[in-house]
């Protein structure tokens, strides 16, 4: 008995303790749990269904328990600070040289590929996986730098005439200042006389309202005499509006203003209107879309970039509110001119967000596909439209140039991934440039047969374009400049690198000859913006011109004529061009180092020179030793010397080098032109080469095929790499 005793006992225990087990393993529901009774189980429980609540319990499962050990909590936690510091440091400390890859990398390369998201095909080559900021007031915030702005690009060529990515990056210092800005609103600004507001209204519509649809031409002055006539200069709305208009009056018109002692004139002006500008106002108005229209534009010419896209963003988002990017009923807005108006100043905020996103590398702050409204078009009768409005052909191209503009910065300069290799979107970019120049109207071509004929916007509209071109095709130059540095031989190299690379050539010589003849003809603006802008590109790619096989040595003239002219626009109070030429300065000191350290090596016999490689790529020749001197004492007839010497002993690069020579003209000792060249540039001259066409005809599998984004620039050679920042 005592043994069936002993096993009834132990099967008792076997069968008690699942029991028991289950039991600590019930679940309260949530009203139980939440009041802190017992609960019966069940769905609904007892207690729940007593007090008519049984639809309204459930249960929720316990978090289960996992015992970790001491040891590997200390070492979570060592990691995650090691993690911090090193995320805290590595912004500003340069990145060592990757190691050469192993079979194990790239084994691991192979596996990352076949992933849809990460594959090298789908990002983006240029730029690396971080943003790049520059440190320049400890005090406050880092500097952002797009990489699509041209003083990052000017940064990224000094690197490569270097060789050391320590190179620092030149911050913008020539902009007026808060401080400067309030002073000048201090000072007691009143409405002009009559005759003084009238003759600063027609100066700023005759300069500005040709090239952007900013206000209403003859509204405008008809309503200045009635405010004149009946005295009602307390209007806030308007005065913001006229005072816009007469910074730019000044700025036209004016060398300086005695009044504040501000460099740029208008600044009075555009302090106050800057000051009674509401910026929130919770029902905007076309006359106030129209004023932060004026002070965005405005703000380029006291180079406050930053300004300038953030008034533009305000105007943006107050659009946006009141539906401008939508087509109105006509039962809404019966009038043809105010329709009319409210159209061409959508397009205007449109230009202004992709155009001045893609001077610093900003995105666009709309989609395309969110903007459902008509293009500009024309009213009846012709001539209350001739008196109203600027010519529609003009603002549509503005208009489709922008689209491409803001196309080019997100899908060459942005982060984002893409499934086309780089070739393949520079292709269709460039397809959309070659289409937006054939199909441009007759009357908004350039005059090739009299350059001084060309009315300044149709000027301004083909620099943008050209502009784009550069921003298109430049990182293509670059990068040959780095292949070339590495002994390449330029046969061995992509047909298309060299047929972009001669297209960024073509268009920066083109931009490069307009205004010079501007600057001849003695109509270049004074305080303006965008010509010191267009001037300063142009003028870093003709410098890497004279590095490269389908380029010329010559370029380096043009190179030393841009410096000339930034000088001079900066004496006369020209902040954007002042800011320029002090970062092509430091372009020409490293050029003049580049130049002596190849001699200095030249002499010596050495080998392995690294980046002081690349101008041995453009020919056998080599550059005599005394058109050469020290680093630090070249001077700025000697960089030009050295180009035209360089083309005397020049004995490759065939038959399209020998025509660039022949089209560009001579360059005297002082590096400027004898004559001026632009009748000898066309807009479409970067698209009527034969290897440019047969690029443009390759089919997305050749590109794809031939030149894949891993082979044409990888991780090491990143051209935009900003780990070192």
């Amino acid at each position: 008995m005592t043994p069936n005793l002993g096993r009834r006992s132990r099967d008792t225990e076997e069968t008690s303790e699942p029991s028991k087990r289950q039991r600590r393993k019930f679940t309260a529901c949530r009203r139980c749990h939440g009041h802190k009774i017992k609960c019966s189980g069940g769905e609904p429980c007892s207690k729940c269904v007593l007090v008519g609540r049984g639809e309204e319990c459930h249960y929720e499962p316990r978090d289960r328990q996992v015992k970790v050990s001491e040891s590997y909590l200390g070492y979570i936690l060592s990691e995650n600070q090691r993690l911090k510091e090193r995320s805290g440091t590595s912004v500003n400390t340069t990145e060592l040289p990757r190691p050469p890859a192993t079979a194990t990398t790239a084994t691991d390369t192979t596996e990352e590929s076949n992933e849809p998201n990460t594959s090298s095909s789908a990002q983006n080559p240029l730029i690396g996986d971080r943003a790049w900021f520059h440190p320049y007031d400890p005090s406050a915030p880092p500097i952002f730098i797009g990489e699509a702005a041209c003083t990052a690009f000017a940064t990224r060529f000094r690197r490569f005439l270097t060789g050391s990515n320590a190179t620092a990056h030149i911050p913008r210092t020539q902009y007026v200042k808060e401080a400067n800005i309030a002073a000048a609103n201090e000072v007691n600004v009143q409405w002009p006389s009559r005759q003084q507001a009238r003759l600063l209204v027609k100066i700023a519509l005759h300069q500005i309202g040709h090239i952007y649809h900013l206000v209403l031409r003859k509204s405008t002055l008809e309503k200045l005499e009635d405010i004149y006539q009946t005295g009602d200069f307390g209007c806030t709305v308007n005065q913001c509006k006229y005072f816009a208009l007469f910074a730019f009056g000044e700025a036209y018109s004016l060398r300086t203003e005695p009044s504040s002692g501000c460099r740029v004139p208008g600044t009075s002006y555009f302090a106050r209107a800057l000051s009674l500008v509401q910026v929130l106002p919770e029902r905007t108005s076309i006359t106030h879309l129209e004023t932060l229209l004026l002070l965005s534009l405005f703000s380029y010419y006291l180079n406050r970039r930053h300004s300038a896209y953030v008034l533009i963003g305000s105007a943006m988002r107050l659009s946006l509110c009141i539906g401008l990017n939508h087509n109105i009923p006509e039962s809404q807005v019966i009038d043809p001119v105010e329709r009319q108006h409210r159209v061409r100043i959508w397009w205007t905020i449109y230009i202004f967000d992709r155009m001045w996103g893609s001077k610093m590398g900003l995105p666009s702050q709309i989609l395309d596909d969110d903007i459902h409204l008509d293009m500009p078009s024309n009213i009846e009768p012709r001539q209350l439209h001739e008196e109203q409005f600027s010519d529609t052909d003009y603002l549509t191209a503005n208009v489709k140039l922008a689209k491409i503009v803001g196309e080019t910065i997100s899908k060459l300069y942005s982060r984002r991934k893409y499934t086309e290799t780089f070739l393949q979107r520079v292709q269709k970019l460039l397809k959309a440039l070659k289409s937006w120049v054939e199909t441009l109207p007759d009357h908004i071509r350039l005059n090739q047969e009299d350059p001084e004929a060309n009315k300044k916007p149709i000027t301004s509209l083909h620099l943008a374009f050209n502009q784009c071109v550069i921003l298109t095709t430049r990182p293509t130059l670059l990068h040959l400049l780095i292949k070339l540095s590495e002994n390449d031989s330029p046969s061995s190299l992509p047909q298309p690198v060299l047929t972009l690379s001669e297209a960024c050539i073509h268009a920066a010589r083109h931009s490069h000859s307009l205004i010079l003849t501007k600057y001849f003809n003695g109509t270049l603006p004074v305080f303006g913006y965008f010509h010191a802008h267009y001037l300063f590109s142009s003028a870093l790619a003709l410098a890497m011109s004279s590095f490269v096989p389908v380029g010329n040595p010559s370029d380096m003239g043009g190179f030393e004529t841009a410096l000339e002219v930034l000088g001079s626009m900066s004496e006369n109070g020209n902040l954007a061009a002042a800011d320029f030429w002090q970062n092509l300065e430091q372009v020409k000191s490293c050029l003049e180092g580049y130049w002596g350290e190849r001699e200095r090596r030249r002499r010596g016999g050495g080998r392995g020179m690294g980046n002081v490689n690349a101008m041995a790529a453009i020919g056998p020749g080599d550059v005599s030793a005394a058109s050469v001197q020290s680093p630090g004492s070249i001077g700025t007839g000697n960089l030009t010397a050295m180009g035209q010497e360089a083309v005397g002993t020049m004995q490759s690069g065939g038959t399209n080098t020998d025509m660039m020579v022949a089209s560009y003209p001579t360059i005297q000792s002082n590096g400027i032109p004898l004559h001026d060249a632009s009748g000898g540039f066309t807009t479409e001259m970067a698209f009527l080469e034969p290897t440019m066409q047969d690029f443009l005809a390759q089919s997305d599998f050749d590109l794809g095929l031939l030149n894949p984004v891993d082979t044409f620039l990888n991780d090491a050679e990143s051209l935009y790499t900003c780990h070192g920042l």
